[in-house]
């Protein structure tokens, strides 16, 4: 019997907002999550060790990257990705499906799979769902997605029905190349269909009939309106078993983990908090700032007064534009730090808000303190 399993603990009254917990072999993870992104088993800028001091309980590594680099089959050989990279809490990994869209013209889909050039060295691969799930499972991964078709958006009706249709034939595959309870690990579908609300049902029903221990949403944050992202949530989420988690791929800023957690979802993960940390631009209570500006020059305050985490203790927003603008190493560290520290204490505060049954009452506050 597998180890993995999801317990909701509270629904909220008013939203479709829900506490719960995930347990897995290596962890339990309390819901909401946020996942900090490890794309090639590392979060840049960060020790382990640093993330497990923030609160961080899951990260995101990433399939197409270890699969080029150093190869799936080195990493098991070595004793599997969490000991590869001195993390023994949970690791999801993407199936690589992203990452392959990404490519665009180096990159062709087929009913086998997708076929591409590597991006370092010109190289070519045949990514399949029955390469994907092994390249996962090589890894170690405690979840596993399934490997899908990531629509861009926009995009013609009649690809959004072939490809979500394709993406529905590969979760089979997928399944039937790792049982439900053959291993610890769990596969979590991916439900696709655009923008398109009855393609999102098809994709969602057809993905039931297969059976998952989790289920996704894929293709959003791809190029459209936020006001359409989150109408995609609201109505494909609740289609999903309220006894399994569900995780939104890709989708990062303040307000939209804030959005998405009011519409059901108990998943995130972006490269936004790491991105922009490397980038100059920091998160806080009050909205975002770029540390890059000359007002802040002989700033003696912390990078949010109310942050508690080690750089805000410790360092002033003078010294941080100071590192940034010299191109010091100990920019991204520090920023990468107090951008994910940010985002562990923006989910820490939803999950007592739930609990509490107070999760009206926090988002409107989240938004007051915003627009002060």
């Amino acid at each position: 019997m597998s180890a993995f399993r999801y317990d909701l603990l509270k629904q909220d009254s008013i939203s479709q907002a829900r506490r719960g917990r995930i347990t897995t072999a290596r962890g339990v993870i309390d819901t909401p999550v946020f996942m900090p992104v490890g794309t090639q088993g590392t979060v840049k800028g960060l020790l382990p060790e640093a993330l497990k001091e923030i609160g961080a309980q899951i990260i995101l590594a990433n399939t197409y990257h270890l699969y080029l680099r150093p190869g799936h089959k080195l990493v098991q050989q070595l004793g599997g990705l969490h000991k590869f990279m001195n993390w023994d809490r949970p690791i999801l990994t993407d199936s690589g499906g992203f990452q392959v869209f990404s490519l665009g013209e180096l990159r062709k889909i087929s009913e086998e799979g997708a076929s591409f050039q590597s991006h370092l060295d010109g190289s070519k691969h045949l990514l399949t769902p029955e390469l994907s799930i092994e390249i996962q499972q090589a890894l170690g991964s405690d979840i596993i997605m399934v490997f899908d078709e990531c629509i861009p958006h926009p995009a013609e009706r009649k690809y959004v029905i072939d490809s979500t249709n394709l993406s529905a034939r590969w979760a089979k595959r997928c399944r039937k190349a790792m049982p439900a309870c053959s291993c610890d690990s769990a596969l979590f579908g991916i439900v696709q269909g655009g923008m398109h609300t009855d393609l999102r049902r098809q994709s969602a029903e057809q993905l039931l009939e297969i059976g998952f221990e989790g289920y996704a949403l894929g293709g959003l944050s791809v190029g459209e309106e936020t006001v359409l992202m989150y109408e995609m949530m609201e109505f494909a989420l609740p289609l999903l078993p309220e006894g399994k988690p569900r995780y939104v791929m890709g989708i990062g800023t303040p307000e939209n983990l804030v959005e998405g957690v009011a519409r059901g979802c108990d998943m995130f993960d972006c490269v936004m908090p790491t991105r922009n940390a490397r980038n100059g631009n920091l998160f806080t209570n009050f909205g975002k700032i770029s540390i890059k500006q000359a007002k802040y020059r002989e700033d003696k305050q912390p990078i949010d007064p109310d942050c508690d985490c080690y750089v805000c203790r410790n360092y002033s927003r003078a010294y941080l534009r100071h590192l940034f603008m010299s191109g010091e190493i100990l920019s991204s560290v520090l920023n990468t730090h107090h951008n994910l520290y940010y985002y562990q204490q923006l989910m820490a505060g939803i999950r007592s808000a739930l609990e509490s049954g107070n999760f009206t009452e926090f988002r409107a506050e989240f938004y007051r303190k915003r627009n002060q």
